[in-house]
C-alpha cells in the first residue's frame, strides 16, 4: 500500500468521525480537557517528600532484652553524638573550627550582639512598653552585682513572665548564682516548701504576691529579697522589715538598684574571656495541684535543648530577626523557656504579659501584639478550636474547611488562597493584631494524664483556622525543651483522626522503650515507658512515667 492509499484511508475516517460529530461529542470532549486543564494546573506539590514522612527516626541495629531499639532524630544519626550545645567560637576564629557548646551567657551576647531585637511588655490592648537590649543589660549588671555583694549564692525568682524574671535569670548566670525558677502565685505553704527544697538564700519577687511575714518566720535561711514594685506601688517604702525578722534580711527594691547608679553605668558585659562555668538552674514544675520535684538542669542541658529547638525547622523557616514570638504559657515551663532563649539567640523580638500559669484564652494573650510565634498549651487551643469549630454550621462553611484540609491532608501543603478557602476567614480565631501573621504555633503537651490529648484531626483544623504551622511537643519536667515534637511539614492525619503523635526525638536526646507492668517490649509492638537521654536530660537519662508506642513511622505517640 503506497503513501497515496494512506492519506485516503486516513481522509476517509476523518470524514467517518466528523459526520457522526454531534453536541454529546463536543460536551465529552470539552469536559474531558477541563478535567486535564485543572489537573495540571491544580496539581499541588507536596512541601516534603513522602518518604521523609514515611520513616522519621533512626533505630539502632540491636536492641536489649525488654527494650526497644534506640530511636534518635534523622538529623543525630548513631554512632555520632547528639547536639550538645551552641558550638560557640571564639571572635576570629576559622569557620571549621570546633566551637563550645557555651551557657546562657552566651545567648544574651547572641542577643545584643544582633542589636535588632528587644523584649515587650504588654499591658492588655492599647498599651505596650518596648525594652532596647542595653536597657536590660544594664539591669542584668546592676542586679547581679548586687546580689553577689549581698552574699547571695541560690536566688529564688518568684515572678510572672516579665522582662524582670530574664533579667533575673541572665544576672545568676554572669555572677555566678544559682537560679531557682518558682511557678507564680503557689500557695504559702507550697512556696515555703520549695524554698527550703531549694535552700534558696534570696528571692526576687513582685509586690503583692510574696507573703514576706509568714515565709521569714517559716523560712529562717531567707537573707536578701527584692522587690519588683509596680507604677501604682512606687509612692510606698517596701524597704521596711517586717517586725520579728530582726536584721537578718536585706530588703531593697529593684527600682532602687537601678536608680542608685549612674545611667551610663554598666552598660557593658562581663568579659568572655576567663570566665567561670555559670551555675545551675533549677525549676520547679506545678501540675493539676500536685507540686512537681526539683529539677535542676546544667548550663549544658539547656543550651543542648536551645540548639535542638533551633535546628528542628527547615533553614528558611527558621528564628529570625523576622520574628515576634509571644510565651503564652509559664516561663517557668522548660519548654517555655528554651524556646524563648531560642528565640533570643536567634535575635527575635519577645513579647511578654503578666502569664502565670495556663492561658485558656490565647485571643486575650495576643492583644495588642502580632506575634508569628506563640507558645502555648492544649487547654488554651483546646478552647479555640471548640469556638471555632461550633461556628462551621453552613454547607459553604463546611465545604471550605473540607477543600483546606484537603490540600494539608491529601496534597502534603498549607492551602492555598482562594475565594473558597478564604469563605471562613471571618470565624477564624484572630490571634494577634495583625491576623494571618502568625506562622508557628508550638503546643507543649505535659506527660501527665492531666494532659488533654491533642488528635491528628484537631490539630489539622488548628493549621486551617490559624494559616500556621503547629509543633506538637512531647515535654516533661526531667528534660529540657522538648523530648519529641512533630516535623515542621507533618501534617498527616491517619484513619478516623482520633490518633496522634509527637514525632521524633529532639537533636539533642535519644528515646526506647522499656517494659512496665502489663506493657512487654516484643519483636511486633514496641509499647511501653518510655526512657529519655542525651545531653538535655537532667542527669543524663530519665524515666518519664508514661506509657508510649512507636508506630510504623516511627513517631512516637502515649497511650
Amino acid at each position: 500500500m503506497g503513501a497515496g492509499d494512506y492519506l485516503t484511508k486516513l481522509d476517509e475516517s476523518l470524514s467517518a468521525l466528523g459526520g457522526q460529530w454531534n453536541g454529546y461529542s463536543t460536551s465529552i470532549a470539552t469536559a474531558f480537557v477541563l478535567m486535564l486543564t485543572y489537573s495540571v494546573m491544580a496539581r499541588v506539590e507536596p512541601e516534603i517528600h513522602p518518604m521523609l514522612l514515611a520513616r522519621q527516626a533512626a533505630a539502632s541495629a540491636v536492641r536489649q532484652e525488654g527494650q526497644s531499639p534506640v530511636y534518635r532524630a534523622n538529623s543525630a544519626p548513631h554512632g555520632y553524638p547528639l547536639n550538645s550545645g551552641l558550638n560557640v567560637k571564639a571572635a576570629g576564629a576559622s569557620k571549621w573550627a570546633a566551637g563550645r557548646d557555651g551557657d546562657l551567657r552566651d545567648i544574651w551576647r547572641s542577643a545584643v550582639s544582633g542589636n535588632t531585637g528587644a523584649i515587650f511588655t504588654v499591658l492588655g490592648r492599647e498599651k505596650v512598653l518596648e525594652h532596647k537590649l542595653s536597657e536590660i543589660t544594664r539591669q542584668i549588671n546592676l542586679v547581679g552585682q548586687h546580689i553577689s555583694s549581698q552574699g547571695g549564692k541560690r536566688i529564688a525568682i518568684y515572678l510572672p513572665n516579665s522582662v524582670e524574671l530574664l533579667a533575673a535569670l541572665f544576672a545568676c548566670s554572669f555572677y555566678g548564682l544559682t537560679a531557682i525558677l518558682i511557678p507564680f502565685n503557689v500557695s504559702d505553704t507550697e512556696l515555703v516548701s520549695m524554698l527550703r527544697t531549694s535552700e534558696a538564700d534570696a528571692v526576687v519577687t513582685a509586690t503583692g504576691s510574696f507573703p514576706f511575714d509568714s515565709v521569714a518566720k517559716s523560712y529562717p535561711g531567707l537573707r536578701q529579697l527584692i522587690w519588683v514594685v509596680d507604677e501604682g506601688s512606687k509612692h510606698m517604702d517596701w524597704n521596711e522589715v517586717p517586725q520579728g525578722t530582726g536584721s537578718r534580711v536585706n530588703v531593697s527594691t529593684w527600682q532602687d538598684i537601678l536608680s542608685d547608679s549612674p545611667v551610663s553605668a554598666a552598660l557593658e558585659l562581663p568579659a568572655a574571656e576567663g570566665q567561670s562555668l555559670a551555675n545551675e538552674v533549677i525549676l520547679f514544675t506545678k501540675k493539676g495541684g500536685d507540686m512537681e520535684e526539683m529539677t535542676t538542669f546544667t548550663q549544658g542541658n539547656l543550651v543542648s535543648a536551645v540548639s535542638a529547638q533551633l535546628t528542628a525547622v527547615p533553614s528558611k523557616h527558621k528564628l529570625s530577626q523576622a520574628d515576634l514570638l509571644l510565651p503564652a504559657s509559664s516561663l517557668v515551663s522548660s519548654f517555655t523557656l528554651v524556646m524563648t532563649l531560642a528565640a533570643l539567640y536567634a535575635n527575635a523580638s519577645i513579647a511578654l504579659n503578666s502569664v502565670a500559669g495556663v492561658t485558656t484564652d490565647l485571643e486575650l494573650a495576643t492583644a495588642g501584639v502580632a506575634p508569628t510565634v506563640i507558645i502555648t498549651e492544649p487547654e488554651a487551643v483546646l478552647k479555640s478550636h471548640g469556638q471555632v469549630n461550633s461556628k462551621l454550621s453552613s454547607l459553604i462553611a463546611r465545604a471550605s474547611h473540607y477543600v483546606q484540609t484537603r490540600s494539608l491532608v491529601q496534597n502534603g501543603a498549607m492551602p492555598a488562597a482562594s475565594f473558597l478557602a478564604n469563605y471562613n476567614d471571618n470565624i477564624r480565631p484572630v490571634f494577634g493584631t495583625k491576623p494571618g501573621k502568625l506562622r508557628l504555633l508550638y503546643v507543649a503537651d505535659t506527660a501527665s494524664s492531666q494532659s488533654p490529648k491533642l488528635s491528628d484531626a484537631m490539630l489539622s483544623d488548628l493549621r486551617v483556622f490559624t494559616g500556621a504551622r503547629v509543633i506538637h511537643a512531647l515535654v516533661t519536667p526531667q528534660v529540657a525543651g522538648a523530648v519529641a515534637q512533630t516535623q515542621f511539614h507533618d501534617y498527616r492525619v491517619q484513619g478516623d483522626g482520633n490518633g496522634s503523635h509527637y514525632g521524633v526525638p529532639l537533636s539533642s536526646v535519644e528515646i526506647y522503650l522499656q517494659d512496665s507492668g502489663n506493657h512487654k517490649i516484643t519483636d511486633t509492638d514496641y509499647t511501653g515507658e518510655i526512657v529519655v537521654r542525651g545531653p538535655a536530660v537532667a542527669g543524663g537519662q530519665a524515666a518519664i512515667g508514661i506509657i508510649g508506642n512507636i508506630r510504623q513511622d516511627n513517631t512516637l505517640a502515649r497511650l
